[in-house]
């Protein structure tokens, strides 16, 4: 695994915001810190009206109880957080966020921290959701996984003072920042090395059921099968992108399978799809791989319980989440961001690729 420190792009790194406190609120609504605890408490020696005042200032604050006895001692709140901006649905059978959660909780157990982990809908929900767990001190870090172009999440836990361990490249040009880390693999050389595969079998026509379009790795995966067709002389080569989910990855598969010249090969973004679109590939009546090539672009038990077993690309993701927790713990102890590269995927060819039909 190669690891280089963070070029200081940033070196003016401003200072952490400042948690309200008891006094704050005290000084901003006139009364004194006790009649604050007592309101806040919801202890009787205080006027209903008084309540009121110190709950709304607390509320223009941003004011929020500590969730643990050792924060209030000023000790860390011996927790490392997880948020998930992906709908529900498409989590429920994909085992890479498995994968990758008991790699994290490996190393972090092993120094008694803990993993807090949400799922929400939206990146405006989590970042929400990091300046509650700042105001609440219920977090020391967070790791934060699906970099995108224009992201907010590194500038606000900047502007925290939350270090961090991002797990994926940004987007070129991206600010950085020193107490975040980044862990990445080479998503254009995975998808390059599965292109290669497809065009030594003879495949010219080949479709990419990609994942979510803003993500930064859909984008590299999307053209670096632009690119490698260019360079292959793949005829028809394209990406359409879904939610990870099997409805969509059917769905498109479907569609692509219906139209004018269909691809004699598809390619996944996750096990998920490509599970679905081999269910479809069998509904159309078609064999695999003797009318249709399958590619999973992450392999994982379905993969290799799928008749025929899915070709697909390896990683070992509870190693990723090992390092990225490693990294972490890293900026906890004081130590500086690095980019660390992990492994690159590689293609495990299996009974789902052959040669189009003639």
């Amino acid at each position: 695994m190669a690891a280089e420190p963070v070029p200081p792009g940033r070196s003016d790194r401003r200072p952490p915001a400042r948690r309200p406190t008891m006094k704050d609120i005290a000084r901003r609504a006139g009364v004194s810190e006790s009649a604050v605890s007592f309101a806040l408490n919801d202890r009787p020696g205080v006027s209903d009206a008084t309540r009121r005042r110190v709950r709304a200032v607390a509320e223009q604050l941003g004011w929020r109880a500590s969730t643990a006895a050792r924060a209030l001692s000023g000790e860390g709140a011996a927790t490392v957080g997880l948020v998930l901006a992906r709908p529900a649905n498409t989590l429920g059978l994909e085992s890479f966020f498995l994968q990758l959660v008991s790699g994290l909780q490996e190393v972090l157990s092993a120094r008694q921290l803990g993993l807090l982990f949400r799922v929400v809908e939206d990146g405006a929900q989590e970042c929400a959701v990091y300046r509650r767990w700042w105001a609440e001190q219920r977090v020391d870090g967070v790791v934060v996984v699906d970099p995108h172009a224009g992201d907010p999440r590194p500038e606000l836990l900047d502007s925290l003072g939350l270090p961090a361990v991002v797990i994926g490249t940004t987007p070129d040009g991206a600010a950085t920042y020193p107490g975040i880390s980044t862990v990445w693999a080479d998503d254009t050389a995975a998808m390059a090395a599965i292109a290669r595969h497809l065009h030594a079998l003879g495949h010219r026509r080949v479709a990419h059921v990609a994942g979510m379009p803003h993500l930064a790795h859909t984008a590299r995966r999307i053209a670096s099968l632009r690119a490698e067709a260019a360079r292959l002389g793949l005829t028809a080569a394209r990406s359409v992108t879904t939610d990870y989910s099997g409805d969509q990855g059917a769905e498109v598969t479907h569609r692509v399978l219906a139209g004018a010249d269909p691809p004699t090969a598809i390619v996944y973004d996750n096990d998920v799809m490509a599970v679905a679109g081999a269910a479809v590939a069998a509904r159309r009546g078609l064999s695999v791989p003797g009318d249709l090539s399958l590619v999973a672009f992450d392999d994982s038990p379905l993969c290799r319980a799928t008749h025929p077993p899915l070709t697909a690309l390896v990683r070992d993701t509870p190693g990723v989440g090992r390092h990225a927790a490693g990294e972490l713990l890293a900026l906890l102890d004081g130590g500086s961001a690095r980019r660390s590269q992990v492994p690159t995927p590689t293609l495990c060819p299996r009974e789902s690729t052959g040669p189009p039909p003639l």
